[in-house]
């Protein structure tokens, strides 16, 4: 090696060094304080509102009025644990974990269909766990990893996004493989937000204005395709949701029951609700009063106004989920941020969409509100993603 050979790579170990240094600084930045407080504040309501909703039937079920609430007080702890935990690593280093996450998620979609290892409630195979005391969803893992490997693969490709080689087909493939998995167990609302949030992530990325307009398109012509398909008796499957969607007092006693105890629980709020904690719909009447269905009850005990205040949190959680991918200080960590955000946004307009007659029934769960620990665990973590990336943001302009 001659003089000048060794003095180049000294050189080049010395700007890693540097850029390292540099790195560990801005991840050493402030979180966003504005996000932080609204996931807080979002949890918080959350709980309250998971125990006013779920003590009836805790109650009653199991005989112990606090069970729900106790059991996702944990995983909340657990899971703000997890959140701060991860807003301080440098979000740089999650790159790694995109392709091994990616793969574990296919993996677990796999294993949940296998007849003994994959658990079934009300006719669909979503979970995996040892009994009751630890179960999980894999497709939440598999969200995840979609926002992770399409976030650390498209940042790479830049003007490539542009083509149908290196822009659509591999992520195309992707979420076909992750979507024909899900619809298997079956779990529609879950590839509807897998999907959504891949398009949301390729369409920042960079990718053709014309093939995203077809995109539209072809999910538009199938969509409606398939409830008139329905509509016409051609296709049987999932015929009596739509039936139901679309006037659920025509079987008011049977298919269109949960329907209609929501809305009957909706309009029983009115303006300013009936009180925290004086739900009548909360009395067995309301399947899934403290997953699915939630929403509902929050309408009956907080009235239009008190829905509309969460709803305006989450509008504000996700506007400053936006602002901070506007502001991050590379492709990566923007792209981080407007999955996690897209993840969101989505879940929470699917949910009130269900619960108020605005979309059929798909069985999908509100961020931050709905039962189930390790969900959320997830979404917090996801959310200490987004707070990591705010570390590190680009300086704004004053004035």
């Amino acid at each position: 090696m001659t003089r000048q050979e060794a003095l180049l790579r000294q050189e080049q170990r010395e700007r890693r060094v540097q850029k390292a240094e540099e790195s560990r600084e801005l991840a050493k930045g402030p979180i966003d304080l504005p996000f932080f407080l609204l996931v807080l504040l979002l949890t918080g309501i959350g709980l309250v509102m998971l125990f006013s909703a779920s003590f009836p039937r805790a109650y009653y079920k199991l005989n112990n009025p606090t069970y729900y609430l106790f059991r996702q007080g944990v995983f909340a702890v657990m899971g703000i644990a997890a959140m701060l935990l991860i807003s301080r690593i440098n979000y740089q280093r999650f790159r790694g974990l995109a392709k091994p996450l990616l793969g574990l998620a296919i993996v677990l979609l796999v294993l949940v269909l296998i007849p003994g290892i994959g658990q079934t409630r009300n006719n669909a195979t979503r979970w995996i766990g040892i009994g009751e005391l630890l179960t999980f969803q894999p497709s939440e893992i598999a969200k995840l990893a979609v926002v992770l490997y399409f976030a650390d693969t498209i940042s790479k490709k830049k003007d490539k996004m542009r083509t149908l080689r290196f822009g659509v087909i591999p992520y195309a493939l992707i979420l076909g493989v992750i979507s024909l998995l899900m619809l298997l167990e079956p779990h529609l609302s879950g590839t509807v937000l897998i999907l959504g949030t891949g398009a949301v992530m390729m369409l920042v990325g960079g990718i053709n204005g014309a093939l995203v307009t077809l995109g539209i398109g072809g999910a538009a012509a199938v969509v409606i395709g398939y409830i008139k398909a329905v509509t016409a008796g051609v296709i049987t499957y999932g015929a009596s949701r739509i039936a139901m969607w679309e006037n659920p007092w025509l079987d008011a006693g049977d298919k269109g029951y949960q329907m209609v105890q929501s809305l009957l629980a909706i309009g029983s709020g009115g303006l300013l609700g009936v009180g925290l904690g004086k739900s009548r719909q909360k009395f067995l009447y309301l399947p899934e009063e403290h997953n699915d269905f939630i929403f509902s009850i929050i309408c009956e005990e907080l009235g239009l106004i008190g829905a509309s205040i969460i709803m305006l949190l989450f509008a504000a959680l996700i506007l400053r989920g936006y602002w901070i991918a506007l502001h991050a200080r590379d492709r990566f960590g923007s792209l981080l941020v407007v999955g996690a955000t897209t993840l969101v946004g989505l879940q929470t307009f699917l949910n009130i969409g269900v619960v108020t007659g605005l979309l059929p029934a798909t069985g999908i769960s509100l961020p931050f509100f709905s039962y189930g620990g390790t969900a959320l665990s997830i979404q917090l973590a996801e959310m200490g993603i987004v707070l990591s990336v705010s570390r590190q943001m680009k300086p704004t302009k004053a004035g």
